[in-house]
């Protein structure tokens, strides 16, 4: 399919005039209200991918990730409609069609699969996100211990924190307590998908 004559002729301009209308396009989205300043001494390539990611990002619908995954028919029963196996089954479902979407589940081990369900179904796959076109190196990281509470804060020291991170909380709030640590009940977050950044820069792959 041909590019729309716009878009091709917006190619064949200079880099630094196409980040310019980038930069122009993103304020205009953000009603004049926009503090963002551009990378500091990157190459103009980066710059204007850097500009584009910020204009696609402003110019995308709001959606959720439990409509995203109802579009791409993943039906999504109530919990307690479900039995154990059936409830199992569907949550590895969910999981292996969101890491599709580029979306992915971390520090999960504290909880069965049902409470993990249910908080999905009931919380996490229902906070509003932008719907962005997939990149490449692209991924949504939903964490279950991800909203700074306390009672977050706790589970995490007790069952994932390593010992450098639980000193460096006893230095920074020598007031908060520090659990013991615990081994997780479940052994689930080896098995989830993880997402694939590609090889490091510089460097081929094997």
């Amino acid at each position: 399919m041909a590019k729309p004559k716009a878009e091709d002729d917006r190619e064949k301009r200079i880099p630094e005039e196409r980040i310019e209308d980038l930069k122009r396009h993103a304020e205009e989205l953000c009603g004049g209200q926009m503090k963002v300043a551009s990378p500091d001494d990157c190459p103009a390539e980066t710059e204007e991918a850097f500009w584009k990611q910020l204009v696609d990002y402003e110019e995308a619908p709001w959606t959720t990730h439990c409509q995203q995954l109802e579009n791409a028919g993943v039906l999504l029963p109530p919990p307690d409609s479900l039995k154990d196996e059936e409830l199992t089954a569907k949550l590895w479902e969910v999981i292996q069609k969101l890491a599709l979407l580029h979306v992915f589940i971390e520090q999960t081990d504290h909880l069965s699969d049902r409470e993990l369900y249910t908080h999905l179904w009931t919380d996490s796959l229902r906070e509003e996100t932008k719907a962005l076109p997939l990149a490449a190196n692209s991924a949504y990281h939903i964490q279950m211990l991800g909203s700074g509470s306390e009672e977050d804060n706790l589970l995490y020291l007790k069952y994932y924190a390593d010992g450098t991170w639980r000193r460096h909380w006893q230095e920074d709030f020598p007031n908060d307590p520090i659990p013991m640590h615990e081994d997780p009940p479940y052994d689930r977050d080896r098995l989830l998908p993880k997402p694939d950044y590609g090889p490091p820069t510089g460097r081929k792959p094997n």
